[in-house]
């Protein structure tokens, strides 16, 4: 096991109520629907990306310093032990010993602020390695495709000019198996698939941009958001057994 090097404590502000996260994305995709009809340039944005081919960034070997940018998720709301059963932690479990985790995930954030309260924290690190998985809250908290595109940008940007890091950034799962949206109607759901798709594309489009490392919860989303024992109880966030399955599509995606 590596010497872990933990964050100061995060601050907690993540969706615990599953109502208010259906609302939330109930309202978002409502949103959408009363938009212009889409472009076929714009369409064709919203079809399931291809992984984009990204040249491979090898960890240096011994001791490393790994830095997660996050939310709740990083935070390990739904675990038991977030300190220890959350997917960070199990990820750090597999570095050399020696290494260092900075956990800098804060719930409820946005990439927005993340910019200001994660980032700066992380690049004054010098890390290794930066695992990136800042996506869910602005799509259920109703932050525009556009917004979100350009903050992540400057997020990515900003780590692959100051840094050395290899970098590995999750995107969205098929959110619309969770519990928390079982009251989608067949038509909201629809819609909300387009729009996970077309946020997709464009976090591939920057991953590929920046030559990160994606690890695809949608097409692995059967694996996360289709089985119950995954889900903890709000019906949202992960259980320890669904950290341990996300931890081990981070870990795949490290190794290549």
């Amino acid at each position: 096991m590596p010497r872990l090097l933990m964050n100061k404590p995060a601050k907690i502000l993540c969706y615990r109520c599953p109502w208010l996260v259906a609302l939330l994305l109930t309202l978002f995709i409502s949103a959408c629907s009363n938009t212009s009809t889409i472009s076929n340039s714009a369409a064709q944005a919203t079809r399931t990306p291809k992984t984009p081919s990204i040249s491979r960034v090898h960890l240096p070997t011994g001791p490393i310093t790994y830095v997660a940018l996050g939310a709740s998720d990083a935070v390990g709301v739904g675990s038991n032990q977030p300190g220890s059963q959350g997917y960070v932690p199990l990820i750090a479990a597999h570095l050399p010993k020696g290494s260092h985790l900075l956990n800098l995930g804060i719930s409820g954030i946005h990439v927005h602020d993340a910019l200001t309260q994660e980032l700066p924290l992380a690049l004054s690190t010098s890390p290794d390695l930066v695992t990136i998985w800042l996506v869910a809250n602005d799509f259920v908290g109703g932050v525009s495709y556009n917004d979100y595109i350009h903050d992540l940008n400057t997020l990515l940007g900003q780590l692959r000019t100051n840094t050395r890091a290899t970098l590995v950034m999750a995107n969205l799962p098929d959110l619309t198996r969770l519990p928390a949206f079982s009251g989608l109607t067949a038509t909201q759901k629809t819609r909300a698939l387009q729009q996970i798709q077309r946020w997709n594309a464009g976090i591939a489009t920057l991953a590929a941009r920046y030559n990160v490392t994606m690890v695809d919860l949608y097409s692995h989303g059967s694996q996360l958001t289709a089985h119950p024992e995954y889900i903890s109880g709000d019906g949202f966030h992960p259980s320890p057994a669904g950290y341990v399955q996300l931890a081990n599509l981070f870990w795949q995606a490290i190794q290549g």
